[in-house]
């Protein structure tokens, strides 16, 4: 007997290889072949003036969005967000858009969440609603950080090692091939729910 398909995609690879623009991709073909599915989730995008990077900020599937990380910030509150590099976090923000949409509904058809990495595991709540939508046998596709020097986020690395995961490593001369690869892998996942 075979085994059956993972519910759970992860892409990883180093920074700028394309992992969030192959989740936007394929998350745009599902829409538009597929439009009757529930698709919940959220992406991070950069921030940038002038060409240069001051941060992100996380956007819902349905469109709204606001301030994950900046470089930029100075209010009294962000003193104390934590930091990743050069960037200040703002778990609040996060909170407030990222933690909704991970909540397990029955009518849920896949989950789409990029990213899991560093700046969103300081949100408390973020890795267990994460774990709750893997164990819910609702497809996930999701993206996380390659290890750095050797050197994995405990949270990522539980992902990593997670029995029902699947791993799939982006790099530039796979994008193509990859992208169409889990656009099937997911229809044909959801062709059966």
């Amino acid at each position: 007997m075979a085994a059956a398909p993972s519910r759970c995609l992860l892409v990883t690879g180093p920074p700028g290889v394309g992992k969030t623009t192959l989740v936007m991709r394929v998350f745009e073909a599902l829409r538009a072949y597929h439009p009757h599915l529930s698709i919940r989730g959220f992406y991070t995008r950069e921030v940038r003036e002038s060409g240069e990077r001051v941060g992100f900020e996380v956007v819902t599937l349905d469109g709204r969005s606001g301030p994950l990380a900046s470089s930029k910030v100075s209010s009294c509150e962000s003193f104390t967000w934590p930091t990743v590099g050069k960037y200040k976090v703002d778990i609040a923000s996060f909170e407030l858009l990222a933690l909704p949409e991970l909540q397990v509904k029955e009518d849920t058809d896949l989950f789409i969440i990029d990213e899991v990495g560093k700046m969103e595991l300081f949100c408390s709540a973020f890795f267990p609603a994460v774990m709750r939508v893997i164990e819910s046998n609702i497809p996930v596709l999701a993206t996380i950080p390659a290890p750095r020097l050797g050197r994995d986020i405990p949270g990522v690395a539980r992902l990593r090692n997670h029995p029902g995961a699947v791993i799939d490593t982006l790099n530039t001369g796979n994008r193509d091939a990859m992208r169409e690869g889990i656009y099937n892998q997911l229809s044909s996942l959801l062709q059966k729910r």
